[in-house]
């Protein structure tokens, strides 16, 4: 079977922008803005994984996390937007990861 390329648009003047790395600093957010919301979108991920890899139910992960279950609701619904940079961080020193924050 052979498949077919079909192209993502048929508009002969469309244009594709390569992505910064950033996708916030592509919507146009500042870089400071835009890094610190990049983190808490990197972190939100990383401790949904956690939670899926271990098993843990909501009530579970509410215990070990200190926070309400409802938050980890919120958390596992990927709501960044809910959780500060500080926050996330305390989340996953309290699950027992160690976060380390590289300036390149």
């Amino acid at each position: 079977m052979v498949k077919k390329v079909v192209p993502l648009s048929t508009d002969a003047d469309a244009v594709v922008t390569p992505s910064s790395g950033n996708v916030f600093t592509d919507l146009g957010f500042g870089p400071g803005e835009a890094a610190v919301m990049g983190l808490r979108a990197d972190l939100i991920a990383r401790l949904r994984v956690l939670v899926q890899t271990e098993g843990w139910t909501q009530a579970q992960a509410a215990e070990r996390f200190g926070i309400a279950q409802s938050r980890v609701s919120d958390l596992l619904r990927g709501k960044w937007d809910k959780f500060s940079l500080d926050m996330l961080i305390t989340l996953a020193a309290r699950a027992g990861r160690k976060v380390e924050l590289a300036v390149v």
